[in-house]
């Protein structure tokens, strides 16, 4: 497939630019013309940007990666419509058995991906290592502290699933199991914690790279105890994940993490629970009901539970909701989550990268997928 004509985010800016996709990557970039029999799809007046990489998601359109391989298969081939290169399927606490279920079933569909969806990044543990101070709509009778032999039993011993782990770095245990986790490849990320501004910067020193979904189930900022937020703010070590659904946060919360952080370590994410897709109405995730009203997805208690939010929403409102430049907002939702997990080939137009494109109209209105 030959994309002629478009204005392409390319090396961080738009550019006119013609792009060929062979077997589902990037061949060639440049002026080009067509070949014999190709199929060509004129993007004239279009922006043409990269899949977005979505590294905190649970579930779409019904389909929840803690019930099976069956399910992750629909998330990847629902989530490669609406845009969506990559992603990480991510756990939630549950029993030993299901976690490790689960992990076996990510892992399958990274080994074996769909004949057409999102690529499987890996998992995503988000628990059970947290505390029960910020659990959120985490189930907090399968909290665990942190150790090795713990996570050993959670992957059966096999841990090539687990790209990152969430956990909170105050807990008993949090030095040593970071130190290893980091020594493993698996990339650690502080959330659903009650840390403190200084544990934060201490588990960086140890070997913690992220923040996740910054000021959610974490402890707040304030003047004199700035909290997570205050590290993951000023720490350029930590990459700074955020739920721009305009529900999750104030405006003006986002405004300041785009400032603190840049275009160069800020995460956009959805942390999307099975709602995302449908109308509202009763869901679950977890294991709790959930109601879903008005894009906000809440337990019965009103514990927020997760987002019905999608990457091509979170694009969109960081340029009309938080200020965000088109270039900053494509680097923020493509290029930072895939860096932010070491994942090559995904999140930029370059040759060897992953498909699909997506295509973008007048004030950068959805107009689809190409590859």
């Amino acid at each position: 497939m030959l994309v002629k004509n478009g204005t392409a985010f390319i090396g961080g800016r738009f550019a006119r630019a013609d792009v060929r996709v062979e077997n589902g990557k990037i061949a060639q970039i440049g002026d080009l013309q067509p070949r014999e029999g190709e199929d060509v799809r004129s993007a004239a007046g279009l922006y043409v940007l990269p899949g977005f990489v979505d590294i905190h998601i649970h579930a779409y359109a019904g389909a929840d990666c803690m019930r099976g391989e069956n399910d992750v298969r629909r998330m990847s081939e629902g989530l490669l419509e609406t845009g969506v290169a990559a992603f990480m399927p991510t756990t939630m606490s549950a029993p030993i058995e299901a976690t490790h279920r689960a992990l076996e079933s990510i892992q399958r569909v990274k080994d074996h991906p769909c004949g057409k969806g999102a690529a499987v990044l890996g998992a995503h543990m988000e628990a059970p290592f947290l505390s029960p101070e910020r659990a959120g709509a985490q189930r907090k009778e399968f909290f665990l502290h942190p150790n090795w032999e713990a996570f050993l039993d959670l992957t059966g011993g096999d841990i090539q699933a687990v790209r990152v782990i969430t956990m909170a770095s105050e807990l008993p245990g949090a030095e040593d199991f970071i130190r290893k986790a980091a020594e493993n490849g698996i990339h650690v990320s502080i959330g659903h914690t009650a840390a403190t501004d200084e544990q934060v910067h201490q588990a960086a020193d140890w070997g913690a790279t992220r923040v996740t979904h910054t000021y959610n189930a974490q402890t707040p900022f304030t003047h004199r105890a700035p909290g997570v937020p205050g590290a993951a703010l000023t720490d350029d070590r930590l990459f700074a994940e955020f739920i721009g659904d305009g529900v999750h946060l104030h405006d003006d919360a986002v405004k300041v993490l785009l400032r603190c952080k840049g275009a160069d370590k800020a995460v956009a994410i959805t942390d999307s629970m099975e709602a995302a897709g449908l109308p509202d109405g009763e869901y679950a995730l977890g294991g709790q009901a959930v109601t879903v009203r008005g894009h906000e997805a809440r337990l019965h208690d009103g514990t927020l539970a997760g987002s019905v939010l999608l990457m091509r929403q979170a694009f969109q409102n960081l340029m009309a909701r938080y200020g965000q430049t088109p270039e900053n907002a494509a680097r923020i939702c493509t290029e930072n989550p895939a860096r932010s997990i070491g994942a090559s080939g995904f999140g930029t137009i370059c040759v060897g990268t992953g498909a699909p494109l997506t295509r973008w109209g007048k004030d950068f209105a959805w107009k689809g997928i190409l590859g």
